[in-house]
């Protein structure tokens, strides 16, 4: 008897797919449909099940597909197809791999709260002098607004408008 349970963890064979994409900035959807092999619909069913896949609108509202959005599209047709998973399973360990991107990118440096190195000391200086900013601004949230310095208190204790003719009779 075979057995029929998904292979994951494998090496997926996408990797091999995406080297066979072409050099090119933009793909359109028929385009993306034919590398995975897929009809049109389906990739639009997938976007809307999985948030990392969105490709950009043109001016038309054309879908454009990067790269990485095709890539992306293989990811997800591997995990659905060849590794079995259903679509909640695959949308989190898409969900997962994005996130192991992110942690990855340099961009995330300084906000990365991972003991596995230390910051250096301008990046801590950059925060503690954040962080004085931001606790002035909530003091000064915090105050009055008459009690704000460079506030006439003229200003501050502006009465309303008076109401118009007709809002005063309907109020008589």
């Amino acid at each position: 008897m075979a057995s029929h349970a998904p292979t994951r963890g494998a090496l997926h064979p996408t990797s091999a797919l995406a080297s066979a994409i072409p050099d090119k900035l933009y793909f359109r959807i028929g385009e993306v449909a034919r590398l995975c092999e897929v009809p049109a619909y389906v990739l639009r069913f997938w976007e809307s099940e999985f948030p990392q896949l969105r490709p950009n609108k043109g001016g038309t509202g054309q879908r454009l597909y990067r790269r990485r959005d095709v890539e992306m599209a293989l990811r997800v047709k591997s995990l659905l197809k060849e590794e079995g998973y259903t679509i909640p399973g695959a949308r989190a360990v898409m969900k997962s791999e994005f996130r192991g991107a992110e942690k990855d990118s340099p961009q995330l440096s300084l906000i990365d709260s991972g003991a596995s190195h230390a910051k250096p000391a301008s990046e801590a200086k950059q925060m503690r002098a954040l962080r004085r900013e931001l606790e002035s601004l909530v003091s000064m949230l915090e105050r009055p607004i008459d009690a704000l310095p460079g506030v006439h208190k003229s200003r501050a204790a502006k009465k309303p408008a008076p109401l118009p003719i007709r809002a005063q009779r309907k109020l008589l």
